[in-house]
């Protein structure tokens, strides 16, 4: 896989979206910036990214994804994989549903998905060594970039969604001491709500059944 690297730049997945629906770019590819001032969060939110901490966007064929994977969830596969890779170097780390990383209580970082064309661009922000956003670091020593190459290592062998969910099924259950915000259509008057995970249902292509509704984690 192609890797651009970058001292700063405001996005890694504004960058990386714009370049892929231009055409000028193409999956798969990954970039990765020492620094981003202006990366995007959940619901739209800014994730301002210091020096020594990971922000990478990658772009892949949605043709080379499991066939068993269901992309409205997406962010679950790509995040749980990262979960994993971390978890390995050591670090206590756990995936609150569908996309962030949590350390204890602490939240240390997150993912974001996007659809564009025949590609599914993902960003991640995750805070290695200095806490930013209000938000907690991991301890690890290892540098941005063996990071994104130990993770791509493991993310490009595409286990099956099924093997990924196996193991997400009994994480789930910390999930529930917390609550989410509904994504659904900006016309709805339930949008941005913020919903508790105690009674939530996990179905196997890795949505939920939230007081009688089916949430995806795609945003």
């Amino acid at each position: 896989m192609e890797i651009l690297y970058f001292d700063s730049l405001p996005s890694t997945q504004t960058f990386l979206v714009e370049k892929i629906f231009k055409k000028e770019l193409k999956a798969p590819i990954a970039v990765l910036a020492k620094e981003q001032p202006n990366g995007i969060g959940s619901r739209d939110n800014t994730w301002t990214g210091e020096k020594e901490n990971f922000f990478v966007s990658i772009a892949l064929d949605i043709e080379n994804l499991p066939s068993d994977l269901s992309l409205a969830s997406s962010s679950v596969y790509f995040s749980f994989i990262m979960k994993k890779t971390l978890q390995s170097l050591g670090e206590e780390i756990w995936l609150k549903w569908p996309n962030d990383f949590y350390v204890k209580e602490s939240k240390i970082g997150g993912t974001i998905t996007k659809k564009v064309g025949n590609a599914v661009v993902f960003g991640m922000g995750i805070n290695l060594k200095k806490s930013q956003n209000g938000y907690s670091a991991l301890a690890s020593d290892i540098s941005p970039e063996d990071l994104l190459d130990k993770y791509l290592e493991s993310l490009l062998e595409f286990p099956k969604w099924k093997q990924i969910f196996s193991e997400f099924e009994v994480e789930f259950e910390l999930s529930r001491r917390f609550s989410v915000h509904i994504e659904s259509d900006k016309n709805s008057p339930n949008r941005g709500i913020r919903t508790s995970l105690e009674e939530a249902q996990l179905c196997e292509d890795g949505s939920l059944i939230l007081g009688g509704r089916r949430v995806y984690s795609l945003r």
